[in-house]
């Protein structure tokens, strides 16, 4: 458990996120701790962090280019959702990269990891 302020900052767990909705964001809340983001990022699969600590990033290898394409039509779908958009990338033709952070705060929210919990559940085409 870390402390933000005053108030104690519980790590969630992968399931703890997949329950919970991304709610709107306008600033005015501190964003994680690079520690606290740390312990976060843990319980998420290959996530890292990154821009020290206020990003999060996931890359994946497709199977091939309209596997990703087909991939970041359903995150789009989950973010429009949600309310939360994340950065896509494409390159070389079938490397994919998702990165995440809350642009009003200019770092790291709970909505970040509640979005990289579900993302994680979308189906995914890897290179095998």
């Amino acid at each position: 458990m870390s402390y933000r302020g005053e108030i104690a900052m519980e790590t969630q767990t992968t399931e703890q996120l997949l329950h919970k909705k991304c709610l709107p964001c306008e600033g005015g809340i501190p964003a994680y701790s690079p520690a606290e983001a740390e312990e976060q990022v843990k319980d998420l699969s290959s996530w890292r962090l990154t821009y020290d600590g206020k990003r999060i990033r996931k890359d994946w290898l497709m199977k091939h280019f309209t596997a990703g394409i087909e991939f970041f039509n359903a995150v789009a779908q989950l973010a429009e959702t949600e309310q939360h958009h994340p950065d896509l990338h494409l390159e070389g033709y079938r490397k994919v990269w998702i990165e995440i952070w809350t642009h009003a705060i200019g770092g790291l929210s709970e909505n970040d990891f509640i979005l990289a919990a579900k993302i994680d559940q979308l189906p995914v085409k890897l290179k095998k």
